[in-house]
């Protein structure tokens, strides 16, 4: 069951979405999660943490997920009570809003958690201690997808955790908005963004993904799409990537997160 708090764990975020923000971390979630979802033997229950001043990213969530699992419910929590006030009138079938924030107010074992751009005003020495809590309400299968995003949803990076901590890094990215891969720098997770320093080991995968895009040059000519995949196929050899050619199409790499974790607390 949820810990009972008198008041929400966490602090009001800016409030700022679109519609289809976060439309590449939602393909990514019901493309890699879906089958744990499929698994469940109830209605999996995913979480849209902190979905800020109107309720696009939830109503959205719903409608993603449901392509993997028709069953799939969703709650957005926000700990500003007005911003769920306000989403009222958005609640249908399977997807509901209420007041919370880090304890998660959602009784049992939730499938999924996603946490978009809502660890980006915490000092990174808060991270740790809000992924432990958040993995400790995930089902067995379950997962916290937390990260970042531009405004209109160009460039998001994330990680994926499972109830035992961080698993991955994924980058993505509408490929025609790039010049070069550490573009996407500047959308790091807070656990990551003041790591792209020299000697970080996040730093030498950005730079080594420069490298190959620059050697990649020539395939320009057929499109940013095929110069990025021959940009990750020559990243391979030297990183752990999880995920395959139906993934870089549309402009995604994961990375194992103990390549990109930080080097020292």
């Amino acid at each position: 069951m949820a810990p009972r708090t008198t008041r929400p764990v966490g602090t009001p975020t800016r409030g700022t979405t679109n519609p289809n923000r976060l439309r590449r971390m939602d393909r990514w979630i019901a493309a890699v999660h879906g089958p744990a979802l499929r698994r469940s033997a109830e209605p999996p229950v995913a979480v849209d943490l902190g979905y800020g001043a109107a309720p696009w990213t939830a109503v959205e969530l719903q409608t993603r997920l449901r392509t993997a699992d028709p069953r799939t419910r969703v709650v957005g929590i926000e700990i500003d009570p007005a911003r769920v006030e306000a989403a009222g009138p958005y609640e249908r079938e399977g997807l509901s809003f209420v007041h919370g924030g880090f304890e998660v107010p959602v009784p049992g074992e939730v499938a999924l958690i996603r946490a978009a751009n809502v660890l980006r005003q915490y000092d990174e020495a808060e991270v740790a201690a809000v992924w432990r809590r958040l993995c400790t309400r995930l089902a067995p299968e379950g997962l916290l997808v937390e990260g970042t995003c531009d405004e209109i949803g160009r460039r998001h990076v994330w990680v994926a955790l499972g109830p035992e901590g961080p698993r991955t890094v994924t980058f993505a990215t509408r490929l025609g908005s790039l010049d070069r891969p550490s573009d996407l720098a500047e959308r790091l997770p807070k656990a990551l963004i003041h790591r792209n320093v020299p000697g970080e080991p996040v730093h030498a995968f950005l730079r080594d993904f420069d490298r190959a895009w620059a050697a990649a040059a020539p395939y320009a000519s057929l499109g940013a799409r095929q110069r990025w995949m021959r940009s990750v196929r020559d990243l391979a050899a030297d990183w752990p990537l999880r995920d395959g050619p139906r993934r870089w199409r549309q402009g995604e790499v994961t990375v194992d997160w103990p390549a990109l974790a930080p080097s020292a607390p």
